[in-house]
């Protein structure tokens, strides 16, 4: 079960440098969350497979593999748990190719322990409203289920990526509402405006729109507005 608003959380931290590990355990664990750690890949999976977590931090580098390996299997095995990613790498593609494969969140080495802590118990308050809000939602010829991380368009699968599921489900829970660039960017990319840009949210806003053709739901741009999700049900 997902962790309500107030209530402790349990996360897994996997890092392999101890003193790192150690005080972000130290952080949480003052508050009364359950913290696991995994130094390594193998750790983590062992533990992933027994455990469910409200939230993962995981470090890119580990010593034997990659952390976007464990972030892609996770996400290819419909896994909804947040996580958020730490990184020492500072290209821009390295932050976006993380976001792309489905990672909720980032913060670069070194970090602020109060920081992490807010956007791990941000990523858990909203983990916590979407399982309230229900998981499947049918919009014309469009149906998203919010718990499989899926959609369809006339009955047939849309291959979305994570960013462009972030994007639709944005979208239709305002549904024939305006929403500002701003606020899908927000929803989006949480954190990441200075590194990622607002360009983004047009660039996904195009590939999700060409997605949608052929169906009686389209996306409308509002000039100096937002975007609006419509229906043409006639």
């Amino acid at each position: 079960m997902k962790a309500r608003e107030g209530d402790n959380i349990r996360i897994l931290v996997v890092e392999d440098t101890h003193d790192v590990a150690d005080a972000v355990a130290a952080r949480f664990g003052r508050r009364g969350d359950a913290v696991d750690i995994a130094g390594t890949r193998a750790e983590a999976e062992d533990l992933i497979a027994v455990q469910r977590y409200d939230v993962i931090i995981l470090d890119i580098n580990l010593p034997d593999g990659d952390g976007l390996d464990i972030l892609d299997g996770r996400r290819k095995a419909a896994d909804p748990t947040p996580i958020l990613m730490l990184t020492a790498r500072l290209k821009v593609d390295d932050r976006v190719t993380a976001l792309d494969k489905g990672a909720d969140d980032y913060l670069i080495k070194p970090f602020d322990l109060r920081e992490l802590e807010a956007r791990v118990r941000a990523l858990a308050r909203r983990s916590a409203r979407d399982a309230a809000t229900g998981s499947a939602i049918e919009y014309g010829d469009l149906a998203l289920d919010r718990a499989g991380q899926t959609a369809t368009l006339k009955g047939d699968a849309l291959p979305l990526t994570r960013r462009e599921f972030s994007l639709l489900e944005t979208l239709i829970d305002n549904r024939g509402r305006v929403i500002s660039k701003d606020r899908i960017f927000e929803r989006m990319f949480s954190f990441d405006e200075a590194e990622v840009g607002l360009n983004a949210v047009e660039i996904y806003v195009g590939r999700l729109r060409r997605k949608l053709e052929g169906g009686n739901v389209a996306i409308k741009t509002l000039r100096g507005l937002g975007y609006q999700l419509v229906c043409d049900d006639t």
